[in-house]
């Protein structure tokens, strides 16, 4: 038995070829060490040369054009992944896989048992949007255990079914659903697209005020921690909507998406995208409701922590010096938060470490 590749509906892509089926193959070559410029659905000239070069590395026509000889070698190195997860086509992939009907069902009734989901999913042989959510949430209970687990629940009909390439099918959907369970929200999120903490990354002539004022502590003996600087608009659409959802004021399915932050809110069970938002917040550190834009992702502002020992004597912009006692923290300090404004460098009072152009 061998895989149906006519299941897949691929279709040929060559310069000039626009769409989602081009970024799952730019996703793909990117991954495989085929640099592109950019996964952004547009086959132009370096995705044609990154193309060319897929083909002659592997042995095949150098043409430029992704056909069925393209595919098929592509498809020995998981791009049939790439492909569902990029064209959302999971019914495609059970089709090429040689799932029927009944062994649709069977892989439902399965996951429910393995994780288990409450409620159980429909056994409808109709692997849809629900469908989807239940193999994500499974794999998040089970983990590295996953295929296994499943691989012991399927049943013996299924396996003859499917015969030599049972195996080989339970690789396809188990990286499926590993790579589904990547993008659910969770705590993991805070590691990407972090917050950049050197002042060099402030807009001009922030910036500059920044720097003197920095440069007067410093001469002062203060001690600084600089927890943030920029902030990117996708950190910011991410803690944003973690908020919102859990203080559940936005559903996680009316969330809007973002370009370049291939994050699923949605989750099996409304409670559970609550939950993971929850963490999230956590994990941020999120003590006021972030906005999506804000000084941080203006380049606008920091967020440190400033300290010293005994009295800072500290010359203020006009150079006038400036003896600053206790509190020896710059989140309460009002005295030093003064001196500040005298270089243009503001303190937002309701928030601790927050400092910027306008007190914003």
């Amino acid at each position: 038995m061998a895989f149906k590749l006519q299941a897949l509906q691929l279709l040929t892509l060559q310069k000039q070829s626009e769409g989602l089926n081009v970024i799952a193959w730019q996703q793909f070559l990117l991954d495989n060490d085929f640099p592109i410029a950019a996964v952004d659905g547009d086959f132009g000239n370096i995705t044609d040369k990154a193309t060319r070069e897929y083909q002659n590395r592997n042995g095949l026509a150098v043409t430029g054009v992704v056909d069925t000889g393209t595919y098929k070698k592509a498809l020995e190195q998981g791009f049939a992944i790439y492909f569902t997860i990029y064209t959302n086509a999971v019914k495609k992939l059970l089709t090429y896989l040689n799932f029927g009907e009944n062994e649709v069902k069977n892989l439902q009734q399965s996951l429910t048992a393995i994780a288990p989901l409450n409620p159980p999913l429909v056994v409808d042989g109709d692997f849809g949007p629900n469908s989807i959510r239940g193999l994500t949430e499974t794999y998040k209970k089970r983990d590295i255990n996953f295929r296994s687990a499943l691989a012991q629940q399927l049943s013996n009909a299924t396996k003859t079914k499917l015969g030599i390439d049972f195996e080989l099918a339970l690789d396809n959907i188990t990286e499926y659903a590993k790579r589904l369970r990547q993008q659910l929200s969770g705590k993991n999120w805070v590691n990407f697209f972090p917050d950049s903490n050197l002042i060099d990354d402030l807009a001009s002539p922030f910036r500059q005020k920044v720097q003197t004022f920095e440069q007067a502590l410093i001469n002062a003996g203060a001690t600084i921690n600089i927890a943030s600087v920029f902030r990117s608009s996708e950190r910011a659409y991410l803690m944003h909507y973690a908020f919102r959802i859990s203080n559940n004021e936005i559903a996680a399915k009316d969330v809007p998406p973002m370009p370049n932050v291939d994050i699923n809110w949605l989750h099996y069970t409304n409670a559970g995208s609550v939950q993971a938002a929850k963490e999230m917040v956590s994990a941020y550190n999120i003590a006021f409701r972030p906005v999506l834009t804000s000084r941080h992702t203006q380049r606008l502002a920091i967020d440190w922590e400033i300290t010293w020992s005994g009295t800072l004597k500290i010359k203020n912009a006009s150079g006038t010096i400036v003896s600053i006692g206790e509190p020896r923290t710059s989140y309460e300090n009002s005295t030093l938060w003064q001196l500040g404004s005298s270089y243009g460098v503001i303190k937002l009072s309701s928030d601790r470490p927050h400092w910027s152009n306008d007190g914003h």
